[in-house]
């Protein structure tokens, strides 16, 4: 049997192996130390009264102010998640068109809201639309905004480096049966490309979900700014922050485990496919100039000549 080999370093040894598990041990030891130090601490000042706790928790809470917090995260998530879809889709083509000046204006739009701190645009379209009135409800708007242009410009990455990772037999398949360029791009490589980055566009969802608490600083009125509302009312601020501390990981955990499951999911459906169309095709086995071969090929029959052949 062949041994195991790694890629980017050599197996550990049995020394290697042992340091390795005496610094975990006293990595573990020392977080523990710090979390212990920390509740020491906590309960001296009293905030691990349960009292406290069952007010962070009571029905109440929940009713008014984790559940509708919730509901208006989820509802700017949901926005900013379409519009950054629909934006990345098309600065992501315009990235692959042929047109010089479509790229160019295209790659200046990406690579700009990709450099500019999300925060700061949330401040800016914020007071813009407070200051000239256009929108009744600014604070969202302005979060959304800011989620599109600067997640869309992510998409718009991935979707230039799902089609750059294509095999060119593609493109060239396309061509040849007579599809233009635009075409090509848009009926053959685009599908398979967002079929492939599926995985890395829902992780990017996580992060939407989680940039949308910095909506609390322009006074959206989302998960963290209820949860600091309650904690403020109650006394309990502590207490509160980290119920909606926790259901920010709750609902990032559940995308984080989706988006591993599509991975493993497309890549076995992927892999499993390619073998199949390489038995039934013959793919694997293609000529020199990289066609498919024929029956002869995959049968070792020699090819017949023609009436005028020797």
């Amino acid at each position: 049997m062949k041994p195991q080999q790694t890629v980017l370093f050599d197996a550990s040894g049995p020394r290697a192996r042992r340091l390795t598990l005496v610094g975990s041990i006293v990595g573990a030891l020392i977080v523990l130390g710090v979390l212990g130090f920390l509740l020491v601490k906590l309960g001296q000042k009293g905030q691990l009264a349960p009292e406290l706790w069952l007010r962070a928790v009571e029905g109440n809470a929940w009713q008014n102010y984790y559940l509708p917090g919730l509901g208006f995260t989820l509802r700017a998530a949901a926005v900013a998640i379409a519009g950054a879809l629909v934006f990345g889709l098309l600065f992501g083509l315009g990235r692959l068109a042929q047109n010089v000046v479509v790229r160019l204006v295209s790659g200046v739009v990406v690579e700009f809201f990709r450099a500019v701190p999300v925060l700061l645009m949330m401040i800016f379209f914020w007071l813009l639309l407070a200051i000239n009135e256009v929108t009744a409800d600014p604070s969202f708007w302005g979060v959304v905004i800011a989620l599109i242009l600067y997640n869309g410009s992510v998409v718009a990455e991935l979707v230039r480096s799902g089609v750059f990772g294509l095999p060119k037999g593609q493109r060239e398949a396309a061509l040849s049966v007579g599809l233009t360029r635009g075409q090509s791009l848009r009926s053959v490589e685009l599908p398979q490309a967002l079929v492939a980055m599926l995985p890395a566009l829902i992780s990017q969802l996580v992060v939407v979900l989680k940039d949308s608490a910095l909506g609390a600083i322009i006074a959206y009125t989302e998960l963290l700014q209820f949860a600091r509302r309650l904690g403020s009312g109650q006394g309990n601020i502590l207490q509160a922050l980290t119920i909606a501390a926790v259901l920010f990981i709750v609902l990032n955990w559940a995308l984080s485990r989706l988006a591993e499951y599509l991975s493993h999911s497309l890549r076995r459906t992927s892999g499993r496919t390619g073998a199949e169309i390489e038995l039934e095709t013959g793919v694997g086995a293609s000529t020199g100039g990289g066609a498919p071969a024929g029956p002869e090929a995959r049968t070792g029959a020699r090819p017949r000549p023609g009436p005028g052949g020797h």
